[in-house]
């Protein structure tokens, strides 16, 4: 038996399938993975996400910890309630993990990955040590996710009218608490909505509410094929600590100026930029019937082979796409090996969906 969140029982009365997920009995799907993918690119859907990590981070020296800990820069967040997406490196420059950090009145708020609690909480403990800083785990506190279209207006509907206020008014990739509840616009389906932090004991009631009120609950196949259409990394599978972030599309996550803040990582990632960068992660789109899957053998005629790190059937789009690491030199074409046969594939910018709209 796996970890469970305080949802665990609503879900199989829900009729969620509950598979494991990095060590935690989450639900796959309520009935039919694919529908759920549509409802949440057409209206909005509900996830639970109460496994992930919230890790408060105080002290007077908050923000030096942070900007030695990560490749973004802290420095960025210059408003209470600002969020970052970075990656947390070790010394050779592969991803820990990668996570989002708020910038909050007490300080920061981090919100780490399921699957790498344990590690990400003692690097983040190893990292804190030269530093005046304290770090408080949120165990108490549920997550859940509202995405769609209209994820906000009808979230907003069952709210106190000051969260209903404090939804309508927050910005994209912004937090802000009400209360012992912290509503932030941010997400993971390349579509608008919502992440609520909430006290674990309030958050039965308030998932009946959502599902009461038509918000359908989604689980972890639609949650996947949404975050690939929007080309975003899942961790552990399009990159982990063998991979930095200059191989795994998240070069726009490193804060390189100024130029004497000395992150973890940092002079790996330089001198790997100095010498060149051997791979990269791409979107591939398949335009042949077939599945694109994770671990495929990729070729590029003259270059080289890659593999693909995640694929799957496109619901939105009506095809196979993968995000795949390939040879810097690709260009717009290659092939994948799909049960012993080559298929052509198109070589695109990884992100395929974003806002309802096919970006390929």
């Amino acid at each position: 038996m796996g970890q469970r969140t305080p949802l665990y029982d609503l879900h199989l009365a829900l009729g969620a399938k509950m598979v494991d997920f990095g060590g935690w009995d989450m639900p796959l799907h309520y009935g039919s993975q694919v529908e759920e993918h549509h409802q949440v690119r057409r209206e909005c859907g509900v996830f639970d996400v109460s496994h992930m990590t919230v890790v408060d981070v105080s002290g007077h020296q908050a923000k030096g910890y942070l900007q030695h800990l990560l490749a973004n820069d802290v420095e960025r967040l210059q408003d209470i309630g600002k969020a970052l997406y970075s990656g947390m490196l070790n010394e050779q420059g592969g991803v820990v993990d990668d996570l989002i950090v708020y910038l909050t009145d007490f300080g920061y708020r981090v919100v780490v990955n399921a699957a790498t609690r344990d590690k990400d909480l003692a690097w983040m403990l190893l990292q804190s040590v030269d530093f005046d800083v304290h770090l408080q785990e949120r165990a108490e506190l549920a997550m859940l996710a509202i995405q769609g279209p209209q994820a906000r207006h009808k979230t907003a509907e069952l709210v106190s009218p000051s969260r209903a206020s404090l939804i309508q008014s927050l910005k994209p990739f912004e937090g802000q608490p009400d209360g012992d509840w912290f509503i932030a616009r941010t997400g993971y389906t390349g579509e608008d909505g919502l992440e609520i932090m909430l006290p674990a004991s309030e958050v039965v009631a308030f998932l009946n509410e959502l599902v009461g009120a038509g918000i359908s609950p989604i689980g972890l196949g639609a949650r996947d094929t949404l975050r690939l259409e929007a080309g975003m990394n899942l961790y552990g599978q399009d990159m982990d600590e063998s991979v930095t972030p200059l191989a795994s599309n998240m070069a726009w996550t490193i804060a390189w100026e100024p130029g004497s803040r000395g992150f973890v990582g940092r002079a790996a990632l330089q001198k790997q930029k100095a010498e060149g960068v051997a791979s990269k992660l791409v979107g591939l789109v398949l335009e042949e019937r077939g599945v694109l899957r994770a671990h495929q053998v990729v070729r590029v005629e003259g270059i080289g082979e890659g593999e693909i790190t995640s694929g799957s059937f496109s619901p939105t789009l009506g095809k196979s796409i993968a995000l795949a690491r390939v040879p810097a030199a690709t260009g717009e074409r290659a092939e994948v090996e799909i049960r012993g046969k080559w298929f052509p594939v198109r070589v695109v910018k990884p992100s395929f969906v974003r806002n309802g709209k096919a970006l390929i």
